[in-house]
């Protein structure tokens, strides 16, 4: 088994009793990362909490990790993840992706839209140009999959946000609160 299997089937158990969600594992020659997630999204505490889980598994399967010195990182998937399982398609159907196959399919490697759908086989992509029709892509086909973070429309300017005049505002008694405006 992979190192990386093996570390997913050993750390996915031990995060989950600390009700996190194991999203990746990578190794490389010095380093070592996990994505953790869960429902309400990752902060420092469920950071530390993982690090210390993951580096009792490390400490106990060394031979899964690089030899020598390695760095061990541990963070989460961010708003642009890395989909490489079914599960990880499923979640995120309705969602904008951007996939790249290791071979053309339909006339590109790449394609961006909304996934459709998503079984054990493989995903459905709508593309973003409205007159094509969907794609469908086995996993074996997909090189690179992630989804697309999409940033709404910008506040327009005077609504929302902090105020932004300058006027001291009376108080309950109806003197100014700027304090250059305070009588001496």
């Amino acid at each position: 088994m992979a190192p990386t299997a093996a570390l997913r089937e050993l750390a996915g158990p031990a995060l989950a009793r600390v009700g996190l969600d194991l999203w990746d594992v990578e190794v490389s020659r010095q380093l070592v990362r996990f994505l953790v997630d869960r429902g309400e999204g990752v902060d420092l505490d469920a950071l530390t909490d993982a690090s210390r889980v993951v580096s009792a598994v490390l400490d106990e399967h060394d031979d899964l990790v690089p030899a020598g010195s390695y760095q061990l990182e541990v963070s989460s998937p961010g708003l642009e993840r890395t989909l490489r399982r079914p599960d990880q398609f499923r979640r995120f159907v309705g969602s904008t992706v951007s996939i790249k196959t290791t071979e053309p399919v339909g006339g590109a490697r790449r394609h961006r839209g909304t996934l459709l759908a998503a079984d054990e086989a493989g995903c459905e992509v709508a593309p973003d140009a409205a007159a094509d029709a969907p794609v469908r892509l086995s996993y074996d086909q997909i090189e690179r999959a992630r989804t697309v973070f999409e940033w709404g429309p910008a506040p327009k300017p005077g609504h929302g946000g902090p105020a932004t005049s300058r006027r001291p505002v009376a108080s309950a008694a109806g003197a100014p609160t700027d304090p250059k405006e305070r009588p001496r």
